[in-house]
């Protein structure tokens, strides 16, 4: 792949940003990229992450990127490092290319995808400017974004570097109960993602009565599962598999955060039989 985009099959950019909606930031990276390439698609994944909060944007992206065509390029800005010398990184995967500052954004999808190369934007050529100390996502980031759809090779915007920042993580544990694993995302309606597969409930598991496996979390066993939400009793506690194919703890028209008190990197353990 030296020497090339080879895998830009039409210009689509997907933004992820703390932004929000209130400011002009978002518009004007739409503003960048429309200058420097008209043609190119620009979708927006989410701008209501949390300001400063790393690991929302590194989830959301990681829950949305799967979902978009060969060779988008993902340009997401959690960036409470602006100014600094954290570095601007683009990765290529095999199927698609990821800009964004080096601070932990890219941990859950470059674990996901496996195969990737890591590059640093150091090439001035491809910035608006080398100057920008407090607007580097439209300094900096939405331009090599732009360039990239344009067919500029990774090799072009920077050197090869061999690692990035990340943040914790950690895979579930296999136990004699089961496995234990942890709380990675509380989305808006309080409904607490972990990071354990549904996959590890087997189809023969979750139609037997009555259940074999059950959910705990802070010293609170969950016994209630269901296939979706609707099958639910109102404002009970029960756990399901959501539409990322992870466990997750809710509580049916209520906040299961707001009801067991629990915060990402609680500990959960997915407990299979009677222990």
């Amino acid at each position: 792949m030296k020497g090339q985009n080879t895998n830009r099959n039409f210009p689509l950019i997907a933004l992820l940003t703390d932004f929000g909606w209130d400011d002009y930031f978002v518009g004007v990276l739409k503003g960048v990229i429309a200058s420097l390439n008209p043609q190119a698609t620009v979708v927006d994944i989410s701008h209501g992450i949390e300001s400063f909060q790393i690991h929302k944007g590194a989830f959301q992206l990681w829950a949305a990127y799967r979902f978009f065509p060969r060779g988008t390029v993902f340009l997401s800005v959690v960036d409470p490092g602006v100014g600094s010398s954290r570095r601007i990184i683009l990765a290529r995967t095999r199927k698609y290319f990821f800009v964004s500052p080096d601070n932990g954004l890219l941990t859950y999808v470059l674990a996901d995808e496996g195969y990737y190369e890591l590059y640093e934007a150091r090439n001035s050529k491809y910035f608006l400017t080398a100057l920008s100390s407090t607007f580097e996502a439209r300094d900096k980031m939405a331009p090599v974004a732009a360039w990239l759809t344009l067919g500029v090779a990774p090799e072009e915007i920077g050197p090869r570097i061999k690692d990035f920042q990340r943040l914790p993580f950690q895979l579930p544990v296999k136990t004699e109960r089961g496995y234990v694993g942890q709380v990675v995302y509380i989305d808006k309606f309080g409904n607490g993602i972990t990071n354990l597969q549904g996959k590890l409930l087997s189809e023969k598991a979750r139609r037997k009565s009555p259940l074999s496996f059950s959910l705990e979390i802070k010293n609170r066993k969950i016994t209630q599962f269901y296939s979706s939400y609707a099958e639910a009793p109102s404002k009970d506690v029960f756990f399901l598999i959501g539409s990322l194919g992870m466990i997750e703890i809710a509580v049916k028209e209520g906040s299961a955060a707001a009801k067991l008190d629990f915060q990402v990197g609680e500990s959960v353990t997915l407990i299979l039989g009677n222990g």
